[in-house]
């Protein structure tokens, strides 16, 4: 039972706390909501992010809780691993 059951959920806890402490700024993240956005700031919990694409002069920045990120946009994860 433990194996079917906790286990599993355990390991997506653990693995979204480790995706949400890793969050920097200008990381390119989505956001559960499907919002993609960069991060601008860091203040604790909560996220500023850059959702407007450029266009203007005007930024577009929304505040989000830190544990409203689903993940890493592709392109911030694959630039990541090729660091490694």
């Amino acid at each position: 039972m433990y194996f079917l059951l906790l286990r599993p959920q355990r390991r997506r806890l653990k693995e979204g706390q480790l995706l949400q402490s890793s969050i920097a700024v200008d990381d390119e993240i989505i956001l559960n909501s499907g919002i993609y956005g960069f991060v601008t700031a860091i203040e604790g919990d909560v996220l500023w992010v850059d959702v407007a694409d450029g266009h203007g002069t005007e930024r577009i920045e929304i505040r989000v809780a830190r544990s409203s990120v689903a993940r890493k946009a592709p392109a911030a994860e694959a630039a990541t691993d090729d660091t490694k």
